[in-house]
């Protein structure tokens, strides 16, 4: 599978791993489109990169979705690629937040149904397009949940066992389904203090890229390695391990 002479859209591409990865795919691809909810950020991203294409849209919102879906189609018909890179988190104690209903609600809507909706949206349009990808952008903690996180990891779990499902659903049609399990990045997302652990997200999407390009559809980066055989031998120590890293 070859990231090259593509035409693709990247949510949540205007900051951290997704911006990062706008600039490497800018390099060999066609045309390379970025979503996001802030248009402060993205007018920020196509300044340094302008050769960007840039869409203001929030993919919790289906009427959002339904005007970049509609803009692609007249604009730019020959998207092959779907990359769902956007994701929101709160990093809360679900019992001690009286909003905790709300904050999930919104992690599933970003989290979850964005990628739903531009895929179902977006399925006519990159089957009839050559050589077509779907990339989930997901986490090592969909092997072993981190408390901190009580709607994060649920929701990225869900999106998980989605693209298991619509992989075997289209096995048999010409769209590639792959999903990208990161590591802890050290992104804007850690406002300035990002585990020890963290990577660079350099390094996080040069490992992406390869492992797109050696066709693998479970691509897992960094530390996930470790950490999905660790998770599978002995899941109640990936657990502990998880959970007692240092903060962010």
């Amino acid at each position: 599978m070859k990231l090259t002479q593509n035409t693709i859209l990247i949510t949540g591409g205007s900051s951290g791993i997704g911006l990062e990865l706008s600039k490497e795919l800018l390099k060999r691809n066609n045309t390379v489109i970025i979503c996001g909810r802030s248009k402060e950020r993205l007018a920020a991203a196509k300044k340094q990169y302008p050769a960007l294409e840039i869409i203001q849209c929030d993919v919790a919102k289906e009427e959002d979705c339904k005007r970049l879906v509609n803009w692609i189609k007249e604009y730019h018909p020959k998207i092959n690629v779907l990359i769902n890179n956007a994701a929101i988190v709160h990093k809360t104690n679900f019992f001690d937040t009286t909003d905790a209903i709300y904050k999930a609600n919104q992690e599933i809507e970003v989290n979850f149904m964005g990628p739903l909706r531009l895929v179902h949206m977006l399925y006519s349009q990159l089957i009839s397009n050559k050589s077509p990808m779907i990339i989930n952008i997901t986490t090592g903690l969909i092997y072993a949940p981190r408390a901190d996180y009580p709607f994060y990891n649920s929701t990225k779990s869900a999106l998980h066992s989605f693209t298991q499902v619509i992989r075997k659903q289209l096995e048999k049609s010409t769209i590639k389904v792959v999903e990208v399990m990161f590591p802890v990045v050290d992104t804007p997302w850690h406002k300035g203090s990002p585990p020890k652990i963290a990577i660079t997200p350099q390094k996080a999407v040069e490992e992406m890229m390869k492992g797109v390009e050696k066709g693998k559809l479970e691509v897992r980066v960094g530390g996930v390695k470790v950490f999905y055989r660790l998770a599978r031998i002995a899941p109640s120590l990936a657990f502990k391990l998880i959970n007692n890293l240092e903060k962010s």
